[in-house]
């Protein structure tokens, strides 16, 4: 069948402009290749008087069958509720640390992995150089607790300080445990590079005097608190920062799986020392940070780790913090 008047005018049409895109050396649009790369890895928030920013690390793919206390059938149902991808090692989990800016002090509430996990983790330093500020300008840090994701970041590989300026604060219960060389000669074979990644970690800080340890609870800085959360190791704990527009706790390894354990608050994992001890922490922070309407900053939550605890029928839920510029202080 011979095609139609209409059709033959389009076709003529066609070859014109390719002939004129041809000749007259206009050149033809191109696709650009994909660039593969993600934004910087931080996260501004202001609050009252004092500057968050959160620091992305890493990631790490955490196996799903380190929860414990919930059928594997829950476990999995919970995760694809929450349409968490599962990859082949497991549910991908970030590893956040917290930079405060408070006027007087700034200040690094744990220092992610450095090299101790793999090459998916150890980028704080330059996502903190990419937020603005130095590693040497911090003065503080201080850590939730000694586990290798958390305090191997204040150390570099060839045994110096990472931030040469800072003093770091550690619980008294918690470096009795990690710091120890006769509990650590006892320990399984299993937990022995636990101890090694500690005390490798604090080593050039002791060597200067700028290791400090405290009690639970007590006052550290200006308007910075400690706030015991024992049970997933024996000093765990979080950092209370206090403002008159509103308060941030960074809590460190309350929850390890957002999916899981908002809902199901009586799911530990396996790292926890005391599960039954982390399991209670775990029950009574979110009751107090939900009924206070307390600002969160997680380290294993999704990056930015910053938001909210809601409260709901079945458990908690994860509110997280809405993009915003930061000329709007949070109240």
């Amino acid at each position: 069948m011979a095609p139609s008047f209409r059709g033959f005018r389009r076709y003529k049409h066609l070859l014109l402009l390719a002939a004129l895109a041809c000749c007259s050396g206009v050149a033809v649009a191109q696709v650009p290749p994909q660039p593969g790369t993600q934004v910087p890895g931080y996260y501004r928030m202001v609050l009252g008087e004092f500057e968050a920013t959160a620091l992305y690390d890493g990631f790490v793919d955490l196996d799903p069958g380190l929860l414990k206390g919930a059928t594997e059938k829950d476990i999995q149902t919970l995760i694809a509720r929450m349409f968490v991808p599962t990859h082949a090692g497991g549910v991908q989990t970030a590893v956040n640390g917290f930079l405060v800016n408070t006027g007087d002090n700034l200040i690094l509430v744990d220092a992610g992995a450095a090299a101790c996990f793999g090459p998916t983790l150890g980028n704080i330093p330059a996502n903190l150089q990419a937020s603005g500020y130095e590693t040497a300008q911090v003065d503080t840090v201080l850590l939730t607790h000694l586990h290798g994701d958390h305090a191997c970041g204040i150390t570099n590989a060839d045994g110096t300080a990472v931030f040469p300026n800072a003093t770091v604060y550690v619980a008294k219960e918690e470096a009795a445990f990690w710091l120890n060389a006769d509990i650590a000669a006892k320990a399984p074979e299993a937990l022995q590079p636990f101890f090694k990644a500690a005390q490798q970690a604090v080593a050039p800080y002791v060597a200067a005097g700028k290791l400090k340890k405290f009690n639970p609870g007590d006052p550290l800085l200006p308007g910075v608190d400690s706030h015991p959360l024992p049970g997933h190791t024996p000093g765990h704990g979080g950092y209370l920062f206090s403002t008159p527009k509103g308060k941030l706790l960074v809590w460190g390894d309350v929850i390890h799986s957002h999916s899981v354990q908002f809902a199901r608050p009586e799911v530990a994992i396996e790292f926890d020392v005391d599960p039954q001890q982390a399991i209670a922490t775990r029950r009574d922070v979110l009751a107090l940070v939900s009924k206070e309407a307390l600002w969160i900053a997680g380290a294993h939550l999704p990056f930015p780790g910053l938001g909210h605890v809601r409260h709901d029928d079945t458990g908690y839920a994860w509110v997280p913090v809405e993009f915003s510029p930061t000329v709007r202080k949070v109240r």
